[in-house]
């Protein structure tokens, strides 16, 4: 027997070892039998999609990701690597009152501890996931519903300008949509904020397997494979500057591909790194420090794609038809240059920045307890 009987509010944290196993559909039965509440890290955000969302752990996760976890009492870990940008730099406060199983087929990744008292299994995720379905597991449905309600409380805090345009982009996406992901900015805000309507979606993220430059390669990859579909691709004004050479093969190939770029003329992260951590000593990362961005609707238009320029992700509802066709375009996604990325795991504390009010988080607390 794997699973803990007398767990009142169980967890399940994926990682992208399920998708690698093959294990997406054990992980959904697991989910929809037994109600225990599923949440990811940021590689796998898309194992968790449309209501069922409760989003990704980890310095930059959801805030209610890592509430739940805050008030688990037993923690499964599936194919994840629960490194220090998931549980943060004090593992003692990774889930404090949490029993943690963990199941990974890397035995490196098993040599390490997160807990002392861990359980800990070498075993391919859809293996474990199986074990799991055949086990008479109790039917968690009064600590899911706790946990969506506390989604619902949290939902209209830590929205950034970022955080809003991704959903924008979200309620104009077809249903079971591709999309690509770069790295910066960007990719948080994806991670956090991006819900796929439908069960069969894909967010492809590097995490960090990719570096800033890799969401225009990973959608001209998956539209090729994908034979003429659309392809969506998310990127920052310094990714794409990264590898635009590669408009060209979109252009050359007759790509699907939908460019949308989330253009703050900033190098959002290392610039906010710079002004916490180094006393506002900004290096190339801001327009007075010697970074620049060129005008993306003229640069594509150069390349033979169509495009235009949206002063405000309100007006992503214009581009609807150009969403839905069979063409590549790219749409520059103006934000104002002072966008920050939010929320923020304290990196040595238990604490998210910013605070919440005194109030709030009791009431999350005691809705979670």
């Amino acid at each position: 027997m794997i699973f803990r009987l007398t767990s009142r509010h169980p967890i399940l944290i994926v990682g992208n070892g399920v998708r690698g196993a093959g294990a997406v559909e054990e992980l959904r039965r697991l989910s929809e039998k037994t109600k225990i509440p599923v949440l990811t890290t940021m590689n796998a955000v898309d194992l968790v999609q449309d209501d069922e969302k409760l989003g990704f752990i980890g310095v930059y996760g959801n805030r209610v990701a890592n509430m739940i976890v805050a008030q688990s009492d037993l923690v499964i870990s599936i194919g994840a690597r629960l490194g220090l940008r998931q549980i943060g730099n004090k593992p003692e406060f990774f889930a404090p009152k949490a029993y943690l199983i963990r199941a990974d087929v890397d035995q490196n990744e098993l040599s390490r501890n997160v807990k002392e008292d861990e359980e800990k299994h070498l075993i391919d995720a859809k293996e474990f996931l199986q074990n799991l379905l055949n086990e008479e597991i109790p039917v968690y449905s009064e600590w899911h519903e706790k946990c969506m309600a506390a989604k619902k409380a949290l939902s209209s805090y830590d929205k950034a300008v970022g955080n809003r345009c991704i959903e924008a982009i979200s309620s104009v996406l077809p249903e079971n949509p591709i999309v690509a992901v770069d790295v910066g900015q960007n990719q948080c805000w994806s991670a956090q904020s991006l819900t796929l309507k439908g069960q069969k979606g894909r967010i492809l993220i590097g995490g960090g397997y990719g570096s800033m430059g890799c969401g225009l390669p990973y959608a001209i990859g998956a539209a090729i494979a994908e034979k003429g579909r659309p392809v969506y691709c998310i990127t920052g004004d310094g990714g794409l500057q990264m590898n635009i050479q590669e408009l060209q093969t979109v252009k050359s190939e007759g790509l699907p591909i939908k460019i949308l770029v989330i253009n703050n003329r900033v190098l959002g992260k290392i610039s906010e790194i710079q002004a916490g951590s180094y006393g506002g000593r900004f290096s190339i990362t801001t327009a007075a420090s010697g970074y620049t961005v060129p005008d993306f609707e003229k640069l594509a238009t150069a390349y033979g794609l169509k495009a235009k320029t949206l002063n405000s992700y309100t007006e992503i509802g214009e581009c609807t038809d150009w969403l839905y066709d069979n063409e590549p375009c790219l749409i520059n996604l103006l934000l104002p240059e002072d966008t920050l990325l939010l929320p923020k795991m304290n990196w040595n504390q238990k604490d998210m920045l910013p605070a919440l009010e005194e109030n709030i988080t009791a009431y999350i607390s005691s809705l979670l307890s």
